[in-house]
C-alpha cells in the first residue's frame, strides 16, 4: 500500500491554533511498530502548548509546556492517539477544547 494521508486540518480558536496531520506509511517509521506517521501541535501565541510527533529514530514522543519537555508516547491506535492529544490540550489549557474534529 503507498502512503496515504489520513488527517489534514488546522484550527484556529482565538490565538490557539491547533494542526494535526497524520499519515499511513507501508513502512513503519524507524522505532515504531505501527503504520502511522503524524505531527498534531496546539501552540498558543505561537507558544508550543503540546506536540506529538514520531520522527524517524526517536519514535512516538510527546512535548508538552512551554519548556516542551521530551516524554515518550506509547502508541496504540490511531483512534487513541486523537483522544490523548485532545485530552493533554483540554489539561494544559485548564479550559475546554471546542475544535470538534
Amino acid at each position: 500500500m503507498k502512503t496515504q494521508l489520513v488527517i489534514k486540518d488546522r484550527v484556529r480558536k482565538g490565538n490557539a491554533l491547533i494542526e494535526r496531520v497524520v499519515w499511513f506509511v507501508a513502512t513503519p517509521v524507524q522505532g515504531c511498530s505501527h503504520h502511522f506517521k503524524y505531527r498534531l501541535y496546539c501552540g498558543i501565541d505561537g507558544v508550543t502548548v503540546v506536540r506529538y510527533d514520531n520522527e524517524s529514530g526517536k519514535g512516538d514522543h510527546r512535548h508538552l509546556g512551554k519548556d516542551e519537555q521530551q516524554q515518550p508516547y506509547a502508541f496504540t491506535t490511531q483512534e487513541q492517539l486523537l483522544i490523548d492529544f485532545e485530552a493533554d490540550i483540554i489539561r494544559l489549557t485548564g479550559g475546554k477544547n471546542e475544535s470538534h474534529y
